[in-house]
């Protein structure tokens, strides 16, 4: 759903712009609360993970493909803040070195893939949550339907933008029904895979699932063939050390890698929802050339190497490279915000020790 330059004016443009800004500037305010010694060094990898499965566009009807947008796994898997900041990062990267989503659509895009995403899938999450046992299914059966439901929300803005600042003629109506009937499609493949990497990582680390903190549902033992609670266990006399986040770090990094430099060679060819849409209905008229057009990375592919595989899977290789680096670097800032912050909180005089 990376929009291009062209298919939105200039002034509905800017003013999404100047939201998305908005939205990160606070995404980076509540990631502070978000990163802790469990989040901040996996951020990066989740945006990492999301660029690398974007490259992985699934068939969901004839001559259609679809692709992963990733705010509702980012927002399960580290916090909805900095689920804003993660496909944020994505969608910079891939503007500015692979010429995908235009560079000056770069607000429209944030808006669509990156918050609504987010918002619509949390919301649907939690509320869920609130109804389901507290178990890791109920974790895994609201992740689904949150990003479901969060494909369509997307199209439904983008639609609700086209209806404002539109370039092309094409009436509302037509805009909005193939948007959201291609996109509830390409949502079943988003939350396929978004259940299925967050049960995988609740299997062996639940801790480190953002949406699953708190899950505390009782043991159960088997008694006589009855399911009864266990006793409480005795108390410790000192926490556990944490574990570390290490394998798993390590094996999302090898994951991605493996992704981006092989799998993606075999992803659908055929154009996304909305390249489908856009050409089906006449929108992409006005489309512009991207800005970037001539970058080294354009397409997904490296410049001067002939084999297709190959050059596909180098430029997927440093994709994942350069967003983990970015993400990285801007995650550990934040955390060190919060840390400053938290440091500040605790050495402030009491009101009753100024005096």
């Amino acid at each position: 759903m990376h929009v291009p330059d062209g298919f939105i004016d200039a002034p509905v443009s800017i003013a999404a712009g100047v939201a998305a800004a908005g939205a990160v500037a606070v995404s980076l305010r509540g990631a502070r609360r978000e990163l802790d010694e469990r989040a901040a060094p996996l951020a990066g990898l989740v945006a990492a993970f999301i660029f690398a499965v974007q490259m992985l566009n699934f068939p969901v009807a004839a001559g259609t493909s679809g692709h992963l947008l990733g705010g509702a796994l980012a927002a399960i898997l580290v916090g909805p803040y900095t689920g804003v900041l993660c496909v944020s990062v994505v969608l910079l990267m891939q503007g500015v070195l692979f010429a995908d989503g235009g560079l000056t659509a770069l607000g429209v895009n944030v808006m669509n893939m990156a918050v609504v995403t987010v918002v619509v899938a949390y919301a649907v999450f939690r509320g869920l949550l609130k109804l389901l046992p507290d178990t890791r299914r109920s974790v895994t059966v609201a992740a689904f339907a949150g990003a479901l439901l969060s494909v369509p929300g997307a199209a439904v803005m983008f639609s609700l933008l086209y209806a404002l600042g539109g370039t092309t003629d094409v009436p509302l109506g037509k805009v909005f029904t193939a948007m959201v009937g291609v996109h509830v499609l390409i949502g079943i493949g988003e939350a396929v895979i978004t259940a299925a990497t967050v049960g995988a990582v609740l299997a062996v680390r639940p801790d480190l699932v953002h949406g699953a903190r708190g899950l505390a549902a009782p043991l159960k033992l088997r008694v006589g063939g009855e399911l009864v609670d266990a006793p409480a266990a005795a108390p410790v006399a000192a926490p556990a050390p944490a574990r570390s986040a290490k394998p798993v770090w390590i094996t999302g990094l090898v994951t991605a890698l493996v992704l981006a430099g092989f799998v993606s060679f075999y992803a659908s060819t055929s154009p996304d929802g909305l390249e489908k849409v856009a050409a089906d209905q006449g929108i992409d008229q006005k489309g512009k050339e991207h800005a970037t057009a001539g970058s080294p990375l354009a397409d997904y592919s490296v410049k001067d190497i002939g084999d297709a595989r190959l050059s596909g899977g180098l430029a997927g290789v440093i994709g994942v490279g350069a967003t983990i680096a970015v993400g990285t670097g801007i995650f550990w800032t934040v955390r060190r915000r919060r840390a400053e912050d938290l440091t500040a909180a605790s050495t402030a005089p009491t009101a009753s020790t100024a005096l």
